[in-house]
């Protein structure tokens, strides 16, 4: 089986919550979730720190400070209108998988977070991804009906994974 996501760790404490296998296993739920198999498909996963993912904040989204996750889908794949599932892209061929886009997440913006909010690092991390990778197909929660059905994705996305609801 083909890996769905490759994943290039720039802070190496990722590698104490596994972030291959974690955002491996994210994809796929949220690839199950909406009925879309992964052959045919590739991403890509980054494990950065705050001064990284700030920098490209600051450069993307003129936002020059940390966040917890960021992603660059390949093309716009949003619905035309709000609340609507956006369409599933076409597959690749397996030696030429279609390129979903990048996604980039941000240990001490994470970390901070979970402990925050009192849930495990993992169990974050994991719905970030998972949040991530729909917004690579085309998933947003900039207008209320469209945050309801991505919401409600993630949630059964990670439920698949027996991470709680996040919400």
């Amino acid at each position: 089986m083909e890996p769905l996501v490759d994943t290039v760790i720039e802070d190496p404490r990722w590698e104490a919550i596994d972030l291959p296998a974690r955002a491996e296993a994210a994809a796929r739920a949220a690839f199950a979730e909406l009925g879309l198999r992964p052959e045919g498909f590739t991403l890509c996963v980054m494990g950065c720190d705050d001064a990284r993912i700030a920098e490209l904040n600051g450069e993307f989204r003129q936002k020059g400070k940390p966040t917890n996750v960021l992603s660059w889908p390949s093309e716009e794949r949003g619905a035309d209108e709000p609340g609507l599932r956006p369409d599933v892209p076409d597959p690749g061929e397996p030696d030429d998988p279609e390129e979903l886009g990048d996604i980039a997440i941000a240990w001490e913006t994470c970390e901070r977070e979970a402990v925050e909010q009192g849930k495990p690092m993992a169990a974050h991390v994991t719905h970030l991804v998972v949040h991530a990778v729909l917004h690579l197909l085309g998933y947003d929660h900039i207008d209320e009906a469209d945050a309801e059905l991505m919401e409600a994705t993630e949630i059964a996305a990670l439920a698949r994974l027996g991470v709680a609801d996040p919400y």
